[in-house]
């Protein structure tokens, strides 16, 4: 779906909830990437109730592993959009690559954008560039070392993401749009924020990856509520039973859920998980 594809005619949202599907960033962290005491608290009336808690992010799993112990989660994540799924003890249950030939192009083209582009192999993060635009800045969030390599010639199979990151906005938007089009029916296009383009499988998107979730979960996706923040969170929306997007997201993600709450700065992880999640249990 396009960033500015209309929403969906949707049923009205679910009366029983047993699993949230979570976005990270901007979503149940804040901008400093933080868990705040409320999101803990609500966390822990989430598991008091008997509702499960799964993660799903651009990030690849290893990149999501410093939020495990804090939120007390065993249960399976979703990395790279839904491009790789693992179990709690980082197995890898679900994969989905790229085509080769995408990756060329995807590459080509970003690079001929001085657009800075990152592949996902497993649970590598591959780069040609460590001192390229956001690479420290990733390093310190996910609190991984990227591989480092001379170009990706010899890396086109089995990518589960290629990531473009600038600072030029506007051109990433430019870029959701035209590598969208060009690769049509074979990648899933979006940002995942104002800097980063996530390109991954034409099935890997957050709304894949609710499904996946939920089966491993052994739940209905219509007892699901998932919450976001971005574009790429989209998918999961319109699969969700309970859609809930953050007070920070942009109008064109609101438009797909049935609740918006307040900003990631402002607990609005929390205040969903209160208000629209525990009183349907």
């Amino acid at each position: 779906m396009s960033a500015d594809a209309a929403p969906m005619a949707r049923a009205a949202p679910s009366g029983k909830i047993r699993l949230v599907v979570s976005d990270i960033d901007g979503t149940l962290v804040t901008r400093d990437k933080r868990l705040t005491p409320a999101v803990l608290a609500a966390a822990r009336s989430l598991r008091a109730a008997g509702v499960g808690l799964c993660l799903v992010s651009s990030r690849a799993p290893r990149g999501m592993e410093m939020f495990l112990g804090p939120l007390a989660i065993d249960t399976p994540r979703a990395g790279l959009n839904g491009g790789l799924i693992a179990m709690p003890d980082g197995t890898i249950v679900s994969r989905l690559s790229l085509d080769p030939d995408a990756v060329r192009q995807s590459v080509e083209i970003l690079q001929a954008h001085r657009v800075d582009p990152w592949l996902f192999i497993g649970h590598d993060w591959m780069v040609t560039d460590p001192a390229g635009p956001y690479v420290a800045r990733e390093r310190q969030v996910v609190q991984t070392d990227p591989v480092v390599v001379p170009d990706f010639d010899a890396h086109t199979h089995n990518v589960g993401k290629i990531m473009g990151a600038s600072s030029d906005y506007p051109l990433l938007a430019r870029m959701e749009a035209e590598i969208g089009a060009l690769l049509a029916g074979r990648a899933s296009v979006h940002r995942s924020s104002d800097y980063y383009l996530d390109i991954t499988h034409s099935r890997a998107n957050k709304g894949y990856a609710a499904l996946e979730l939920a089966r491993l979960m052994n739940v209905d996706i219509g007892e699901v509520a998932c919450i976001g923040d971005m574009y790429n969170d989209v998918p999961m929306l319109d699969e969700a039973g309970v859609a809930i997007a953050m007070g920070n997201a942009p109008d064109g993600v609101k438009a797909h859920a049935h609740f918006v709450t307040a900003s990631n700065e402002q607990d609005g992880w929390a205040h969903a998980i209160e208000r629209y999640v525990l009183p349907r249990v």
